[in-house]
């Protein structure tokens, strides 16, 4: 797979992906959200000229679409690591540990909350909330969920994903 900066636009490809997800619909507007996670499938964040791209295909002012892809923080307006961890920010999980995770997790990783690795490999994000508030601390991982976090497991998981 090519990166944003090999390939700046979308290809036919995508564009006729993005504009049948809106058949049948009557405001093709009404797929923005699965349009832009489309994209960010493909290149893993949704750059100004998707945006726009995308903007265009839905029949969207840029803007709007912007404040929709701003609004949702599973969408990533800026790049992000090959692995995005979302570790939950909620009550439950501080109570049950999340700040020891967190300083374990930049320790290991040697980055903060916000960052990506010098390699790509990880991005740290902190996430409202995960609604796993019965296994806190939890994270999501890709798109895995996890619960029941201790420094040992986070470890295990890293290691899976860097195997």
């Amino acid at each position: 797979m090519s990166t944003v900066e090999d390939r700046p636009r979308l290809t036919p490809d995508e564009r006729s992906a993005i504009v049948a997800l809106a058949h049948g619909h009557a405001q093709k507007r009404a797929v923005c959200i699965e349009a832009l996670k489309y994209v960010q499938s493909r290149y893993r964040w949704v750059c100004d000229e998707h945006l726009r791209e995308v903007a265009a295909l839905l029949d969207m002012p840029r803007s709007e679409l912007d404040g929709v892809a701003t609004f949702y923080n599973l969408i990533f307006r800026r790049k992000v690591g090959q692995h995005v961890i979302f570790l939950c920010d909620s009550v439950s999980c501080w109570i049950m540990g999340r700040e020891a995770l967190c300083a374990h997790l930049g320790r290991r990783l040697g980055i903060s909350p916000g960052q990506t690795t010098a390699d790509g490999a990880y991005t740290l994000l902190p996430i409202v909330c995960l609604g796993h508030c019965d296994h806190a601390p939890a994270m999501l991982l890709d798109d895995a969920l996890h619960g029941d976090l201790d420094a040992a497991r986070l470890d295990k998981l890293l290691e899976i994903r860097e195997g």
